[in-house]
């Protein structure tokens, strides 16, 4: 028997015995030893609030029936928020590079690993047949060390950083003194909140984007949570300040039923058409990720307004038609013809 057997095993003994049953019935029922039933019965109490109590005058195991009900296994052990959380933490830390943390964070995957286990999540379980998919995730020498290392280290210490950051959207880069307030990680990727010395204002970073940090000796300014809060969780995605307008996005009836599960923005607001359409009102300031989640629906959306909104998506999906109206460059061949 594996463990999850001889769980079930003992959950079924338990529950159809009469009196209290002895240890050694249940190494000859469980087939093993008595450490074994030992560690079974208090993986049961710890992860399956089992309520199995010794009843020393009678010598044996049972359940407690003091509430007037018969326990029972789950049939699922973990909801999915819980078994989300456990293999992204597995994930995670399958991942991490050995280290000055790696005495301590075995023992951490190991007792993950054990929880899995306790519903056959191993290898031939859940685990197994579940997978984590990251989306878009960035990476480079930086990302994975120095600049990461930098930045949290000086947001632990609350001191000051001086980047040397690549501005995408602009295609620049510049110097800038930065006081950091949070670490966040978003759509698999890290960003900075921070406090930008040079536009004295709270900007969002890209870990990524950081070609050169430095810790500077000056203590960082610390700006209340609240005022965080209000800044960078107000408007829509990672681009952070007060709303200033809000998109109408009317959705096909095929599409209704998923986005009207979905959640866009904490205070975004939806209803179901006459036609059975959906309707989704959506706070923002920056349009750019607002702009390319629209783009993801193609036809099965319209940007009713605002109308600089409309004409950005629009010109948007002109482009990419412009680009399948011409016929394809002929591919390049490498190498030379014999």
């Amino acid at each position: 028997m594996d463990r999850f057997d001889r769980i079930f095993e003992l959950n079924r003994i338990l529950q159809g015995a009469r009196h209290p049953v002895s240890r050694r019935r249940l190494e000859d029922e469980l087939e093993c030893s008595r450490a074994t039933v030992k560690r079974i019965i208090e993986d049961m109490r710890l992860y399956l609030n089992a309520p199995i109590v010794y009843d020393r005058e009678l010598n044996g195991y049972r359940y407690d029936q003091s509430e007037g009900e018969m326990y029972e296994l789950p049939g699922l052990w973990f909801n999915a928020s819980e078994l989300h959380a456990l293999l992204t933490v597995q994930q995670l830390l399958a991942d991490v590079q050995p280290g000055l943390l790696e005495p301590m964070l075995k023992p951490l995957q190991q007792r993950i690993d054990a929880l899995l286990e306790l519903q056959r999540a191993g290898s031939e379980g859940l685990q197994g047949r579940i997978r984590m998919l990251q989306m878009a995730s960035r990476h480079n020498a930086e990302q994975g060390g120095h600049a990461f290392q930098a930045v949290a280290g000086a947001l632990a210490q609350r001191k000051r950083l001086r980047l040397c950051y690549y501005s995408r959207w602009r295609e620049s880069r510049d110097e800038r003194d930065v006081s950091p307030q949070r670490l966040v990680h978003y759509r698999d990727n890290w960003y900075l909140d921070g406090w930008c010395h040079l536009r004295e204002g709270l900007r969002t970073f890209a870990i990524d984007a950081i070609e050169t940090v430095e810790t500077l000796d000056d203590p960082a300014l610390d700006v209340d949570a609240t005022a965080l809060d209000s800044h960078f969780a107000s408007s829509y995605g990672i681009f952070a300040g007060t709303p200033e307008h809000e998109a109408v996005l009317h959705f096909s009836a095929t599409r209704a039923r998923y986005v009207a599960n979905e959640r866009w923005h904490r205070d975004q607001q939806g209803r179901r058409l006459d036609d059975g359409r959906y309707e989704l009102r959506v706070p923002y300031s920056n349009p750019a990720e607002l702009i390319m989640d629209i783009l993801k629906f193609g036809a099965e959306v319209e940007v009713v307004a605002p109308a600089d909104l409309r004409d950005a998506v629009a010109e948007r999906l002109r482009e990419a038609l412009a680009r399948y109206a011409s016929e394809p460059a002929a591919p390049r061949l490498s190498g030379h013809a014999a």
